[in-house]
C-alpha cells in the first residue's frame, strides 16, 4: 500500500504542476479572485478532472479496488478545497503582486503547500490500510 500511496502522490503532484503552471490561462489567473466566477470554477474543475485521470490510471494498473463513492467524495473535496485555497490566496496576495517580494512568495508558498497537503490527504484516504 505504501508504494501505491507514494505513486498516487507523485502523479497528483505532476497533475498539479500541469494544472497550475502549464495549462492555467490568463483568464483563470485574472478572474479566479472573484468568488463564483466561472474562471475559478473551471480551474478547480480542471484539477478535479486531472485527479480523476490519476485515479483511473491507478485503478487500471494497481489491484486496489477503490469504491466509486469514495472517489466521488475525494474529487468533490478536491474541487472545493482547490477553489477556496486559490480564491483565498487571491484575496490576500493582491497588494503584493507588483513588488513580488518576500510577502508575495510566502503567500504563494502557503498556497502551494496547502495544495500539496491536499494530495497527501487524498493518498492517505485512498490507500489507508
Amino acid at each position: 500500500m505504501m508504494e501505491a500511496a507514494l505513486l498516487a502522490l507523485l502523479l497528483l503532484q505532476l497533475k498539479h504542476f500541469v494544472g497550475d503552471f502549464v495549462t492555467q490561462t490568463q483568464y483563470h489567473l485574472r478572474y479566479k479572485r472573484i468568488y463564483g466566477h466561472p474562471a475559478g470554477l473551471m480551474h478547480a474543475a480542471h484539477h478535479a478532472i486531472g485527479s480523476a485521470a490519476v485515479m483511473a490510471l491507478l485503478a487500471a494498473f494497481l489491484p486496489l479496488p477503490i469504491p466509486l463513492t469514495l472517489i466521488a467524495a475525494v474529487l468533490t473535496a478536491e474541487f472545493v478545497l482547490h477553489y477556496h485555497i486559490d480564491w483565498a490566496k487571491e484575496q490576500v496576495i493582491r497588494p503584493f503582486v507588483a513588488a513580488q517580494g518576500l510577502p508575495y512568495w510566502a503567500i504563494f508558498g502557503v498556497d502551494q503547500f496547502l495544495h500539496q497537503a491536499t494530495y497527501v490527504a487524498i493518498a492517505y484516504v485512498l490507500f489507508r490500510a
